[in-house]
């Protein structure tokens, strides 16, 4: 019986270890997954927050950088949309020497799914013109949904929201 317990002993230890290294490996995973979700829910709520900053901060002096930038930050049917109506647009801004200007960007999550995204943009733009040389701020809110290509999260979708 003596000889008996110091092998039960062994075993029960050795059954022990075995299961703390695998619960040890699965929160090791689950942990990496959920910082890795965390990691692309910041990513998707930065890039639609900095479209926002983009797509009000507008220069009729650069308006061809401008709207490379925004156009840069989309893919699928918004970006060949935006691509073909590029000249139209630098026509409008540059004659009327317009300008904008932002401040007060907040973003947020409605929701995310694997490569695709749903964020909320809030931002206050100002914009003045030859007829408007002193704007006046005004709030703009943007549903933006987001597909990520590659390690980016680019905008597919915009729609303004009253």
């Amino acid at each position: 019986m003596r000889a008996r317990l110091p092998l039960v002993t062994a075993i029960t230890l050795s059954v022990i270890v075995v299961g703390l290294a695998i619960a040890s490996g699965w929160l090791g995973v689950v942990t990496l997954r959920n910082k890795d979700e965390a990691d692309q829910k910041a990513k998707a709520i930065q890039s639609a927050r900095q479209m926002g900053v983009n797509l009000m901060s507008l220069d009729a002096s650069t308006a061809q950088r401008d709207l490379d930038r925004i156009v840069s930050g989309t893919t699928g049917d918004l970006k060949n949309k935006l691509a073909s109506q590029s000249n139209a647009f630098m026509q409008q801004v540059t004659q009327a020497k317009a300008k904008s200007t932002v401040s007060d960007v907040e973003a947020a999550l409605v929701s995310i799914d694997g490569d695709s995204a749903e964020v909320m943009v809030s931002l206050n733009g100002t914009v003045t013109n030859d007829k408007v040389k002193n704007g006046t701020p005004q709030g703009y809110r943007y549903q933006m949904d987001l597909t990520r290509v590659d390690d980016r999260w680019l905008v597919s979708g915009l729609e303004v929201v009253p």
